[in-house]
């Protein structure tokens, strides 16, 4: 398994038989590097998972589904919404539903947060609920991104469920948890080899790295791997 960041929340996971975006947000992005674009990382891409329906999460996903022909999973409201914009390859998923599409398993699980988009302007268009998503390989960790969030009780069923191995968890605050409660939801609910934060230093209001969650992390921060927009760590 082969792990990219473009920052803000957006992930290129590769698998066996898969290359799979989350929420590529990544023109929008001022922090996506210069020396990449739109159309080299969606080079390969089979799949879009989307976690809601904000802008900064939905991003580039017509352009690349369009593009590549790739499958966009997400909740009903945000999959219909794609093929509004004339994407035809769409997956549409409800809160605790289980999808096998074939390399892997989608799940989506409840978060704590709101969704809809400013694209047509005010006042917004609502795409349903957010959602965290959990992705299932035939072969390897399981791995949870948990969208936009606060930290909730109901993280203990997420792990009891799907006992994810590979957390992606937002730790810029304002919008989603900071880092006191993003480390906390890590360590009280979950038991992950590796962590990968994102959310920060998108936009100068929510924290700009994640010194903070490493702090808070303490004699777990070694299984934090922060990286670099653009970076990637294979596991």
């Amino acid at each position: 398994m082969k792990i990219t960041w473009y920052g803000h929340s957006a992930f290129r996971i590769e698998i066996a038989g898969a290359t799979i975006l989350i929420d590529p947000f990544l023109s929008g992005n001022p922090t996506f590097p210069k020396s990449l674009s739109v159309e080299k990382v969606a080079e390969g891409v089979t799949h879009i998972l989307l976690t809601h329906g904000h802008d900064d999460h939905t991003g580039d996903t017509v352009a690349i589904a369009r593009q590549s022909g790739a499958q966009v999973t997400a909740s009903f409201e945000v999959a219909m919404w794609a093929n509004s914009q004339g994407v035809e390859n769409i997956n549409p998923m409800g809160c605790g539903g289980t999808v096998d599409v074939g390399p892997f398993a989608v799940s989506l699980t409840q978060a704590h947060h709101s969704s809809s988009s400013l694209a047509g302007g005010w006042p917004p268009v609502y795409l349903g609920n957010p959602n965290g998503i959990v992705v299932k390989p035939k072969d390897g960790p399981v791995l949870y991104h948990m969208g936009d969030t606060d930290i909730f009780s109901d993280m203990a069923l997420v792990n009891e469920l799907h006992a994810p191995k590979i957390g992606m968890v937002p730790i810029g605050d304002r919008f989603t948890m900071g880092a006191r409660t993003a480390a906390l939801a890590c360590r009280r609910y979950f038991d992950f080899d590796r962590i990968f934060p994102c959310h920060f230093g998108t936009f100068p209001i929510i924290d700009q790295t994640a010194d903070r969650f490493l702090k808070e992390m303490g004699e777990d921060a070694g299984k934090v791997a922060v990286l670099q927009q653009g970076g990637s760590v294979e596991l």
